[in-house]
């Protein structure tokens, strides 16, 4: 638990945070979604859905933070200990673009408190039962890349969007 539960970064790109989470879909389906968080801005940097809660889920995810941001080595990444973020194929990636892990201790939710308060925004403000995956797709979506990235505001950043915060934090730089 290298984090320790910091939830602060200087910069972009420094500490990342990643979990997943599950939604209903219909009477019985289930969909999946992992996230990871850059702890600077609260920008959802990569996030990827699923019928299927394995490590291919989670590596979408972080495979989409790395093209979209293309972190330089040192990067501190903070999950749980599940075995989507426990795998061979997951924690091989992180080695390989210089990734430091940081893994919560077991059992204990507050150690990713970020990432599970970001869930319970998520499903407060957009349900948590969608009548189908294509629908509950489209929505995560909209929500995430269209409103909570760009438009959300969020009081850890001072009642701005992430998308905006980093601009902000750009320009003053």
């Amino acid at each position: 638990n290298v984090l320790d539960r910091d939830f602060t970064a200087a910069g972009p790109n420094q500490r990342w945070v990643g979990d997943t989470t599950e939604f209903r879909i219909g009477e019985q389906g289930k969909a999946y979604l992992a996230v990871i968080l850059d702890l600077f801005s609260r920008f959802v940097v990569g996030w990827a859905i699923s019928s299927v809660n394995d490590r291919h889920l989670t590596i979408k995810a972080l495979e989409m933070a790395l093209k979209r941001r293309c972190p330089e080595a040192g990067l501190l990444h903070h999950s749980d200990q599940g075995c989507t973020y426990a795998s061979e194929d997951y924690r091989t990636r992180l080695e390989a673009h210089g990734i430091a892990c940081s893994m919560s201790r077991r059992g204990n939710c507050h150690d990713n408190a970020v990432m599970e308060s970001w869930f319970a925004t998520v499903k407060s403000e957009e349900g948590e039962h969608f009548e189908s995956y294509a629908h509950a797709k489209q929505a995560l979506f909209d929500y995430i890349e269209v409103f909570y990235n760009q438009r959300r505001r969020h009081s850890t950043l001072g009642q701005i969007s992430p998308a905006e915060f980093e601009r902000r934090a750009a320009h003053a730089a």
